[in-house]
């Protein structure tokens, strides 16, 4: 038999979000690697799921040590089930030295799709959704926090980034210096829980909200900067700012997915106007 590698996605907040599949691949596991095994026992309860396989410790602190021992199992042709505290492994969390680990020896490597914070935040932002980059964790050095906001300003993407709740108020401040006290951001915390709030605004507006402290896990969700001139609605301002992208190398499709970002229009009136 050939091993198998399963990252597993594990609910974010509510034990109702868990995939249909999540409840099989735990109790038909060789082996479950967890980043919490405390966590791992409370979920498998809500899933009512009872493990025959061997749980092992898989977190930060051992994740180099443990991954050869892991591999080792997956080359004896164990199915290994991966899982974290929330959400999907390797994706701020242990899990990609595993995953390489596996690549590199010919392994397979599967999944099952899961709850995500990062789309979770994304979608509920109000901010645009076409283009986004995921930007993890922040340096917690002020210094290194600030230069890598600065490299980030003349990002056209929303951003998403993660973050703990008693660094969000100085996160947010080196954001409103490095972007603009006027950019556009969402701070999402305990998403999918009971105290779900999304707060959304202008980044010096959620600096004075996160003074008063904050709690949860916390998604920030911040707009990309603006990689043009605004254009008009009018139908001929549409069409000539889409000719002038083409003309400069863009495609058809990239120019009025543009200009619609710009004009803060649907990308398929846009599209019709350019067509029409």
């Amino acid at each position: 038999m050939e091993g198998v590698l399963v990252l597993a996605g594990t609910p974010i907040g509510q034990a109702g979000d868990a995939p249909p599949r999540l409840a099989a691949e735990l109790a038909g596991a060789d082996v479950v690697a967890a980043e919490d095994t405390r966590r791992l026992k409370r979920l498998c309860a809500d899933l009512d799921v009872t493990l025959a396989g061997r749980v092992v410790s898989y977190f930060e602190g051992n994740e180099q040590a443990r991954t050869p021992v892991l591999l080792e199992a997956l080359l004896a042709g164990d199915r290994v089930v991966l899982v974290t505290d929330a959400g999907m492994p390797s994706v701020s969390d242990p899990g990609y030295r595993l995953v390489a680990a596996a690549v590199e020896h010919d392994v397979r490597v599967t999944a099952v799709p899961g709850p995500s914070a990062v789309l979770t935040a994304l979608a509920v932002s109000g901010l645009p959704v076409d283009r986004f980059c995921f930007e993890g964790f922040l340096p917690r050095k002020a210094g290194e926090r600030g230069r890598r906001l600065a490299a980030l300003a003349a990002e056209e993407r929303t951003m998403v980034f993660f973050e703990a709740p008693h660094r969000t108020e100085a996160a947010l401040e080196a954001m409103a210096e490095a972007l603009g006290d006027d950019r556009r951001a969402a701070v999402c915390r305990e998403l999918t829980k009971t105290h779900e709030e999304v707060r959304r605004g202008p980044l010096a507006e959620l600096v004075a909200w996160a003074a008063d402290g904050v709690r949860g896990e916390v998604t920030i969700v911040v707009e990309g900067a603006s990689g043009g001139p605004a254009v008009d609605s009018d139908p001929g301002s549409l069409r000539t700012a889409v000719a002038d992208l083409e003309a400069s190398g863009s495609t058809r499709k990239e120019a009025i997915a543009e200009v619609a970002r710009r004009a803060g229009l649907p990308k398929r009136e846009v599209y019709d106007v350019v067509h029409r």
